[in-house]
């Protein structure tokens, strides 16, 4: 009997204590949220009426043209007056935080955002160059679904911490003129790496890609890079993933200069000068000198048909055996001037709205890194699609992904292509 009753007491307290636990966690949350709004708003506050410096590649009229249209909305929305300062590579606005930190400028910041990943994010944020847990607490991150998505937590295998807010996923995206294939021999179309050499070989000084450090001369050696060792065993896979060094580089990078050695007497001017950029890639595609070109940034190639850079007649593809892809971020250096009004600019870049746009084939055609199933029907709506211009990238053409190797091999590869065929530029 006094079993039963010390029984029945202990279950009450049980009960009690499972109840006051509950109402401590729903507290507890609740609270967290009340301080992220109160965080948020105080932030809205002080960003507003700011000028923004935002330091991007301007090398494509399409997304130099999206950045003014986002600059408006954020004025009329917050009063920011968004600076869009071109680069011709993101290092250049990394080498400018560097030096303000050298010069112990820690708080005037000339760089306010910066649109940044890979390589660029992985060297300031092993500087302590950039601000920390702002995008994660930012309020339209919600709408990457990041707990199940992460892809928008980590760069390269990195994690962000909270330093980086993803902006767009892009993928390496091949375009060809169709009328000049048809003259190619066995006028077949190369969807493979493999493929791609013996096509080469078999028209010779009708394919080239832009000599290192451009980003997409990197991108493609990259791209043979990961798809020479899909048949390696695993740990060697493996390190494709993890920090070059001088152990591994060797090993690793062997098959790339193996396949280069075959590929380059090949190339336009027999592999012995290379271009310098993407839009000399596609100059020359323009000037009926190259057959095929490739991009990171699709949209680039419909747009370019219409600007009458590139003939009608020009298509785009996916590579069959894989498609090297990735996430992009803006982040904000820590010694900002602005950066309140910057985690404006980088939350309304996140907005339904501002991605439908940028989604938009004439206007960017960046794929967007929102997920479907955290946006309202009406939110979904902004993302329906026209029918897309016949020298765009087909919808569904990229069957397979390809993750970005680790951004230190990026050096790696620079290093050894100017060691092996530098000299000759």
């Amino acid at each position: 009997m006094l079993a039963n009753k010390l029984w029945q007491t202990l279950s009450r307290y049980s009960v009690c204590c499972v109840a006051f636990c509950i109402c401590l966690v729903i507290s507890f949350k609740s609270l967290a949220s009340t301080q992220l709004q109160s965080r948020w708003q105080q932030i809205e506050s002080l960003g507003k009426n700011q000028s923004v410096y935002f330091y991007a590649w301007g090398g494509d009229a399409q997304i130099n043209a999206y950045i003014q249209w986002a600059a408006q909305q954020v004025k009329t929305k917050y009063n920011i007056n968004l600076v869009h300062v071109k680069l011709s590579d993101t290092s250049e606005a990394v080498s400018r935080v560097l030096a303000e930190k050298s010069a112990n400028n820690n708080d005037k910041g000339s760089v306010d955002l910066i649109w940044i990943n890979g390589a660029n994010f992985a060297t300031m944020s092993e500087h302590s160059l950039l601000l920390k847990q702002w995008a994660n607490k930012l309020p339209n991150f919600s709408y990457t679904d990041p707990s199940n998505n992460p892809a928008v937590n980590f760069d390269f295998g990195i994690p962000t911490n909270g330093m980086e807010a993803p902006w767009g996923q892009a993928s390496l995206t091949f375009y060809y003129d169709s009328l000049a294939i048809d003259g190619t021999a066995n006028n077949t179309l190369p969807t493979t790496l493999n493929q791609l050499l013996s096509w080469s070989a078999q028209n010779p000084g009708r394919f080239s890609y832009p000599k290192p450090p451009d980003f997409l001369g990197m991108s493609f050696l990259k791209y043979a890079l990961v798809m020479l060792h899909q048949q390696s065993d695993d740990t060697l896979k493996a390190q494709l993933n993890q920090p070059a060094t001088a152990k591994n580089t060797a090993q690793i990078l062997s098959p790339l200069w193996d396949f280069l050695n075959k590929l380059h007497p090949t190339l336009w001017r027999g592999g012995k000068h290379f271009m310098q950029s993407g839009a000399q890639m596609r100059r020359l595609v323009g000037d009926t000198e190259l057959s095929i070109a490739f991009t990171f940034s699709a949209p680039e190639v419909p747009a370019a048909v219409k600007r009458y850079d590139l003939p009608k007649s020009i298509r785009s593809y996916a590579m069959q055996d894989g498609s090297l892809s990735n996430t992009h971020f803006v982040a904000i250096p820590y010694n900002a001037s602005h950066h309140q009004g910057a985690q404006l600019v980088a939350n309304f870049l996140l907005s339904p709205e501002a991605q439908a746009q940028k989604q938009k084939a004439h206007i960017w055609g960046d794929k967007t890194v929102l997920i479907q199933s955290t946006l309202t029907p009406q939110q979904q709506a902004l993302f329906k699609t026209t029918q897309p211009h016949p020298s765009a990238l087909p919808l569904n053409s990229i069957k397979r992904t390809l993750s970005e190797p680790h951004p230190s091999w990026v050096n790696a590869i620079m290093q050894g292509w100017q060691a092996r065929y530098g000299v000759s530029q």
